[in-house]
């Protein structure tokens, strides 16, 4: 199997050893577009500097972890020549009538898509999905906080994306996560509002807090989000008739009003492994389409747009 992969960032290498855990003979290509990773640190990856360079007619799937800014193109050539799509989170820096259209176009050429939300993989969510089905729930509270400087370890948090607005970073995009697998949770709310400042003490351009009021038939979902907690956070509470339920993400585990009912020894990272070897299940024909590109760009109007 071949495998390109365009952009070449810190998230790439996680791809990497996620595709060479399923396939041991897999070939990977990587287009670079300026990356300061040097070769070295991808043993065995072949660089490439131009789709012009890259034999599509060989290629079995394309990953795009690029910049979010540069997605847009990647996706446009790699749909025009019908190649299977791994594509990082989010799908884009925004809506447009242009994103519109190409996701019309994907979605018409039937181009396998996958937009990557690896915490769907997430033993603790997967199994709280399943324990409140059918339950009458009446409310929904979701946290996440964590500290922007120590996400890049002796990187200036200031200068990446995730800081400057324009670069397309923000909480909101970085963290779209919370709001993906609430969507995977409940659907597509009945109304839906929210709150994006800028105002602490990381004096950044980006959306540094968030909140979002997702209303349902017989609930409301809060989702809040910041990167300035440094006691990092990551929980759901989900409040049923019954009792309350909340999951601890970082830990992996599940409460049931204050005991533990479930455990997994499943780290986050684990996740990477168990998307990929989703995906490529999904292109060889055993598993069905999950968080394609058009309930990708669902989610995402609901991030972006108010």
């Amino acid at each position: 199997m071949k495998v390109l992969i365009i952009g070449l960032g810190s998230i790439a290498k996680k791809h990497i050893e996620a595709i060479r855990k399923q396939i041991s003979n897999v070939k990977i290509y990587a287009l670079r577009t300026g990356s300061h990773v040097t070769a070295s640190d991808y043993p065995n990856v072949i660089n490439v500097f131009s789709f012009n360079e890259v034999e599509f007619e060989t290629i079995d799937f394309v990953i795009i972890s690029s910049p979010t800014s540069k997605h847009f193109e990647g996706i446009n050539i790699c749909n025009q020549l019908r190649k299977p799509l791994f594509i990082e989170k989010p799908l884009f820096s925004e809506i447009t009538n242009k994103t519109e259209q190409l996701v019309k176009d994907v979605t018409l050429a039937k181009t396998k898509t996958y937009v990557a939300c690896n915490l769907r993989f997430l033993d603790a969510l997967k199994t709280l999905k399943n324990l409140v089905q059918n339950k009458r729930i009446n409310e929904v509270n979701v946290y996440c906080g964590s500290y922007l400087p120590d996400w890049r370890p002796n990187v200036d948090f200031r200068k990446v994306y995730s800081a400057n607005k324009e670069m397309g970073g923000g909480v909101h995009i970085d963290l779209i996560h919370e709001l993906d697998y609430i969507y995977w949770f409940f659907g597509n709310p009945l109304a839906h509002r929210s709150f994006c400042k800028s105002s602490s003490s990381l004096e950044i351009s980006a959306i540094d807090y968030a909140n979002f009021i997702w209303e349902y038939s017989t609930f409301t979902a809060s989702i809040v989000l910041n990167y300035y907690r440094r006691d990092a956070k990551r929980t759901i509470e989900i409040v049923t008739s019954e009792g309350t339920f909340l999951a601890n993400l970082l830990e992996n585990k599940i409460f049931y009003n204050g005991q533990v009912i479930f455990q997994s020894e499943q780290k986050i990272s684990d996740t990477y492994d168990a998307q990929m070897k989703y995906f490529i299940d999904f292109i060889t024909g055993s598993q069905t389409s999950f968080n394609t590109i058009e309930e990708a760009n669902s989610i995402l109007k609901l991030c972006i747009q108010d």
